[in-house]
Formats: structure tokens, sequence, C-alpha cells
């Protein structure tokens, strides 16, 4: 997703002076295009996160509209005072964008795995967290962000969905999109690991259970009547998300329907329950370790849905079914 990020970035800074990038010593392959654009819209702080979002903070002061771009858990939890006193305390147009949610950077250990930053951050008054599943999401995000003031956080992931884009679509920061139909079961997912979503409701039509899939690409603001009208509409509730599931998608998921007094037929949350990672590998290998792949997303509807059976006899055949 950093291809299409970048590239939308640095058309809204061709065309708005305002907009400056700062990154904190990292990136480069990347940025280049925005400083050959935009060079005087450009700040490398080093390696400095928290200083970057104090600078940013600064800036936007002055007017300035400032993306902060570093991976996930340095651009985040290393800096989670600064966004919070410094950024969303006084409403300030400082984005934050990381890259590297979830597992992106799953080689490198705990200390690059994005897993409670959805959590933390949505507790902060004001700001906007947005999660794109593709690319196409991506780059609308990344202009929604410009666009929408305050302080906002856009993360961002290695795996992306194939193009979901529909003609003549909008994208609106906050509501979510639909993009399988389907009454048995539904699946709300955030981040790259659409793509895993899109994959396992494909195999389970094949079954002849048919899933809506919503694109919860904003996480707060949340689009509360896409949740109430699956929770109405559908044989149950599945969240999904490459993050722990306390106080994530899935946590916000709950807490929107219980307080609207609105209970599903079944409700699971799909993310990380075993703590910290102490595994490394790849963002697909560490996904498969933790049941967040297309296949455990498929045996997780099943047994919820009370086909398993179902699933034995008709399944027979597929390839790499052995989790169902």
């Amino acid at each position: 997703m950093k291809a299409p990020f970048i590239e939308r970035l640095t058309k809204l800074a061709s065309q708005d002076r305002q907009i400056m990038l700062l990154t904190g010593d990292l990136g480069y392959g990347m940025i280049e295009l925005f400083i050959d654009k935009c060079p005087r819209q450009f700040l490398n702080v080093g390696v400095a996160e928290q200083n970057m979002v104090g600078v940013a903070t600064g800036l936007a002061r002055e007017g300035r509209t400032v993306f902060c771009y570093s991976i996930a858990n340095f651009g985040t939890l290393r800096c989670l005072e600064q966004i919070r006193n410094d950024a969303a305390y006084h409403e300030a147009n400082v984005k934050i964008v990381a890259m590297g949610g979830g597992f992106s950077y799953g080689a490198l250990g705990i200390s690059h795995h994005a897993t409670e930053d959805l959590a933390i951050l949505r507790t902060l008054g004001g700001i906007k967290i947005l999660a794109p599943g593709d690319d196409w999401e991506a780059a609308e995000a990344t202009e929604a962000l410009a666009r929408t003031p305050g302080t906002g956080y856009l993360r961002l992931d290695k795996m992306s969905a194939d193009n979901t884009r529909r003609d003549n679509e909008p994208f609106v920061l906050g509501r979510a999109r639909t993009l399988r139909e389907g009454n048995d079961a539904t699946i709300v997912v955030t981040g790259g690991i659409l793509k895993m979503a899109l994959t396992a409701s494909e195999l389970l039509d094949r079954l002849g259970i048919h899933i809506r899939v919503l694109s919860m690409h904003t996480i707060k603001p949340l689009d509360s009547q896409a949740l109430l009208s699956a929770a109405c509409e559908t044989g149950g509730i599945l969240t999904l998300e490459e993050h722990t599931v306390d106080g994530g998608l899935g946590g916000s998921v709950a807490e929107t329907l219980l307080e609207a007094g609105v209970v599903p037929k079944f409700f699971y949350r799909l993310g990380l329950r075993d703590g910290f990672c102490s595994v490394v590998g790849s963002q697909i290998y560490l996904q498969k370790r933790f049941k967040l792949d297309a296949h455990s997303i498929v045996a997780a509807i099943i047994e919820r849905i009370g086909s398993l059976s179902l699933c034995k006899e008709e399944f027979r055949g597929v390839e790499n079914v052995q989790n169902c």
C-alpha cells in the first residue's frame, strides 16, 4: 500500500503547498517521488519519532497539514504521549501514517509487530483512524484524511486485497463498503487481511454459505448503521483483524451493537488471543500460525453456523481444506 499512498499524497501536495511530509529517516526508495515533486514540503527529522510529532504539531498550528511517516510501532506507541498531548488535544492537522500494520514486518519480531495500535489510538479523543484493505482504499483514505480537519491515523499494510473498486463508487470516511452480499453471516474486516476474508467468502460460497463482507476501512468513526443492518439481517457476525482482539475492531463492533441493544445470532472476534507473538516469520506464515488465514476463517464461520458436517461432506476434494 506504500505506492498508492505516496502517489496520492504527492498529487495532493502538488496542488496544495500547505501539505507536508515528515519522516523519521526511513521510507527511501518510496518517498523520492514526493521529494522530487515537492522538495520544500518534505522534512527528514532523523531517528526521532517523538520529536517528529512535536514538529508536525507546530507546523500544523501554523496552518499546515502534516503527514508523519514511520513504521507502525515507532510512529504510534513510541510517540503516544506526543500524539495525545500535542496533536490530538489541540485538534492539529497531523496525520500519523504507519507502514506495517499487523505482521507486515513479521520476520523482524515483536518490536516491529503492530498488533495493539488500533486499540490504543482509538481511545484518544477526536482522532480519525483508517486501516484500508486494498490499494484503492489506501489512496482514497490518504485523500480523505488530507481533507478532514484534525488528527488522524492511517494504518498501511504490506498485504493488500485485489482491487475492489467498483465503477463510480465513492470512498466515504466512516462508511463501510459491502464487498460481498450474503445473509448466512457477516465478516467485518479491517486492513489488508481483507484479502483473506474475500478468499474465505469465495470458499464458503462453494458450500452454499453466503457471507456478507464489510470492509471497515474506518475504525473511528465506525459505521454503526452497517453493523446494525448486518446484525439484524444475517446469521451472525465475525470480526477479523490482524491485531489483538482486546479493544480493536472486534471490541469496537461489540460496543456499538450492545449499546444499541442489538444482539446478533452469534458474535466472534477473530484476531490475536495469545498475548505477545514470540514467533518470527513472514506475514502469511504468522497469519496461519494464529489462525487468521482464509481456511481458518472458513472453519470459524462453519463452526458457528452449525454446518461442520456439510463442510466435511461437500468440501471433500477441494485442496487445503484440512482445517475445516
